[in-house]
């Protein structure tokens, strides 16, 4: 009896002691990309959508996009991609709004790709990667607020796509506090475990 204790016991200590280590990767990672700012080519500038109000984007949109903006400038890529859908009551999709904000801050037409779809930040990702894919793009640059682009681009590779990250440095949104990376880090977590699940699974329990 007290042998079964023993391994009961050395069984909680061990999941423990993974279920710890998990997590503190997880946060590790959300910090670390928080901090990072990758300066290598890529084929797009993907920016993550955010609530807009009647084709106005919220202050944390316009920090993202304002963000690529200056991305774009640097010469990282050549094209910015906005994604995100509509929500109910919206006129027009967060992709649209924020097209329609860069066209505002004089970035040209032709640099522009609005994808507008996308309800969370993994339907957003799949959305951008279908069109890399149908255009032939192998790589992109994720922006988006500094606790959110390392789970987003986490997606991006496993959908594909070589992604490396500039998170937004001042301005709505940047603030790294312990309640935003602790909820990254859950979510993160969460799509680490979901991606290896089976396709009926994944279907029912979205990233």
């Amino acid at each position: 009896m007290f042998g079964c204790l023993r391994l009961i016991r050395r069984a909680v200590t061990l999941i423990t002691v993974v279920i710890l280590a998990f997590t503190a990767l997880a946060a590790g990672t959300v910090v670390l990309n928080s901090r990072k700012h990758d300066t290598g080519h890529t084929d797009a500038i993907v920016v993550l959508g955010a609530a807009q109000y009647a084709g106005r984007p919220t202050p944390l949109l316009a920090n993202r996009l304002d963000h690529a903006r200056l991305v774009l400038r640097q010469g990282i890529a050549t094209r910015i991609i906005t994604v995100g859908g509509k929500r109910p009551g919206d006129t027009v999709t967060e992709a649209q709004a924020g097209v329609r904000y860069l066209r505002s801050r004089g970035i040209s037409a032709g640099r522009l790709i609005a994808v507008p779809a996308g309800s969370d930040t993994w339907t957003s990702v799949e959305a951008v990667a279908a069109v890399c894919k149908k255009r032939g793009w192998s790589s992109v640059t994720i922006v988006s607020d500094p606790a959110h682009v390392a789970r987003a681009a986490a997606m991006a590779r496993r959908l594909g796509l070589r992604a490396q990250v500039s998170p937004t440095v001042g301005g709505s949104g940047t603030k790294v506090t312990a309640a935003y990376v602790a909820r990254e880090s859950v979510a993160l977590m969460w799509f680490w475990v979901w991606r290896w699940m089976p396709e009926p699974v994944r279907s029912r329990w979205p990233a």
